[in-house]
């Protein structure tokens, strides 16, 4: 497979090797761990695989244990909590060489009519991403070309990321800056028709970005780093369908950093302003 959200869909395909057991390949990266939005992704893919289909995922809590390490298997261990008349709870335990290395509580819910509606609309209007530059040409035009690694990465990436203002790249720009970030993305191909699929597509990417709003005031996204940052836990809740292949607005902003840790908060809206997703993250930082 050559196409980026082929291999994505394929990387959420996990091999079921017992009732409530499934396992995931962990491909093999030049990262020091394996991005925690796959294994939130897989796991999330395989409660979904224990329950009967009708109910989607409505939210996941989830923890970062343990760094994973690239090129080796995960199995993920589900748990059947509860088969309600509503809502249904799995409880997934990821081990990888015999220890835990992340837990997730995921609930699915029957849809159902509310009695009323309403929501909060984007922080700010931004461009439309048809309009931006993807992250590879802001990248190119300052540097003049992708460095190989980036360009290895740019070929390897399941998600078409546009930020909706432009890449900082001195301490002088990031000075005094908001913790805020909006991206636009969208998966670069098609990823099929089942939801399930699209749900923890969605759930993949949206371990990517989020995180920016806390370094934004501190340093720039792009170059060399300060610090070193991991994912402590992750909390999403699902409010409408949508596909992940089609563009979608993450408007992100953190609210708190201390501690070493930084609070980030994201809303995932469609074209038409509609609230999607609701994400909250907290990040370790440590200087390097």
């Amino acid at each position: 497979m050559t196409n980026p959200a082929e291999r994505l869909v394929d990387l959420l395909d996990l091999e079921q090797i017992e009732v409530n057991i499934f396992r995931g390949r962990s491909p093999q990266e030049s990262l020091q761990r394996v991005f925690g939005g796959q294994v939130a992704g897989q796991a999330l893919v395989a409660a979904g695989r224990t329950t009967d289909g009708d109910r989607p995922v409505h939210s996941l809590h989830a923890y970062f244990l343990r760094p994973g390490r690239p090129g080796v298997p995960i199995v993920y261990q589900v748990e059947r909590v509860r088969d309600g008349r509503s809502f249904t709870t799995r409880r997934v335990t990821a081990v990888q060489q015999g220890r835990t290395i992340f837990n997730l509580t995921a609930s699915f819910h029957k849809p159902e009519e509310g009695p009323f509606e309403h929501q909060l609309p984007p922080s700010r209007k931004v461009p439309d991403p048809e309009s931006l530059p993807t992250v590879a040409e802001e990248v190119r035009t300052h540097l003049g070309a992708l460095p190989e690694q980036l360009e290895r990465m740019a070929r390897r990436q399941p998600f078409d990321i546009r930020y909706a203002d432009r890449l900082r790249w001195s301490a002088d720009e990031v000075k005094d800056a908001e913790p805020r970030s909006a991206v636009w993305m969208r998966a670069v191909g098609p990823l099929g028709d089942d939801p399930l699929v699209h749900t923890c597509a969605l759930t993949y990417a949206s371990d990517m970005t989020l995180l920016d709003a806390v370094r934004l005031p501190v340093e720039p996204l792009w170059g060399p780093r300060s610090f070193d940052m991991a994912s402590l836990d992750h909390a999403m809740w699902f409010h409408r369908p949508f596909r992940a292949d089609e563009w979608f607005l993450y408007d992100q902003e953190s609210p708190i950093a201390t501690g070493g840790r930084g609070l980030a908060r994201g809303r995932i809206y469609d074209l038409r302003g509609r609230l999607l997703v609701s994400v909250v993250q907290e990040g370790l930082f440590r200087t390097l």
